[in-house]
């Protein structure tokens, strides 16, 4: 079955539980998160054999994007959830008059896939500037054990690519976590330090600019302030306030490097 045709199994599945001729009641909590997880549980597979780096998922918008304006220079942020939720949380940032900010994130992607579609969603926009913001789901283990060199590896890839097509790079901190909700107990918040820590010391090397929103969205155990997310991993609203005006000097100081 192609995608399409297992979404509308898993909303008929739905619409059979809320029809009054297939139930007396209305369906429970724990019928709708089933129906739910099923659908979630089918896509996911439909990608992981068809799709496995998402392509699909920004095909038609990047073929409406226009060219880049003359005075408004376009920045890519290719990343995650945390990207792919800033755009919903705080859609009037990437309205800015300063820069041209198009988010590029997939919930729940690791660094190996972000590398397959950093052509897609990256180079062929001709940005001036892309911001990568990866790491957190290499630590969560969603795509199996995480190895620190293969991460950076994927980052070194992407820096390589972008240098090679006139594109700044802003290298951004892994966000702080002491746990993820969805595989817990692999005590993240070292390994983020330690990754992070490599990271700057790679941008350093390479004259790239660090943006290190680790820091300004870390409590005191290292992980990201309940005021800023209430799950332990994704900014909310003020969160990404705290994050957006340390993004714009960022862009500006590669901006200057170019």
């Amino acid at each position: 079955m192609t995608f399409p045709q297992l979404l509308r199994a898993a909303l008929l599945l739905t619409g059979l539980l809320l029809s009054p001729t297939a139930r007396a009641q209305q369906p429970t909590d724990a019928d709708a998160k089933k129906a739910a997880d099923e659908a979630y549980r089918q896509r996911q597979d439909y990608l992981l054999r068809n799709d496995w780096p998402n392509l699909q998922q920004y095909a038609a918008a990047n073929q409406r994007l226009p060219a880049p304006r003359p005075g408004r220079p376009r920045v890519v942020i290719i990343g995650n959830s945390i990207t792919e939720g800033w755009v919903k949380q705080d859609s009037a940032f990437f309205r800015g008059r300063a820069y041209e900010y198009v988010g590029r994130g997939i919930g729940g992607q690791a660094s190996g896939q972000t590398v397959l579609r950093f052509r897609a969603d990256v180079l062929d926009l001709h940005p001036a500037v892309v911001v990568m913001l990866v790491g957190t789901n290499d630590v969560a283990e969603n795509n199996g054990p995480y190895n620190p060199q293969h991460t950076l590896n994927n980052i070194m890839t992407m820096c390589e690519l972008a240098r090679a097509h006139g594109i700044g790079v802003v290298l951004g901190a892994v966000a702080p976590s002491t746990d993820f909700w969805w595989h817990k107990g692999l005590n993240p918040a070292p390994k983020i330090l330690a990754l992070n820590e490599r990271i700057e010391a790679y941008a350093a090397q390479q004259h790239f600019t660090y943006y290190d929103l680790h820091t300004a969205l870390k409590d005191d155990q290292n992980g990201l302030k309940k005021a800023y997310g209430a799950d332990g991993v994704h900014p909310n609203l003020a969160g990404y306030r705290a994050m957006e005006p340390l993004l714009n000097e960022a862009v500006a100081r590669a901006l200057k490097k170019k």
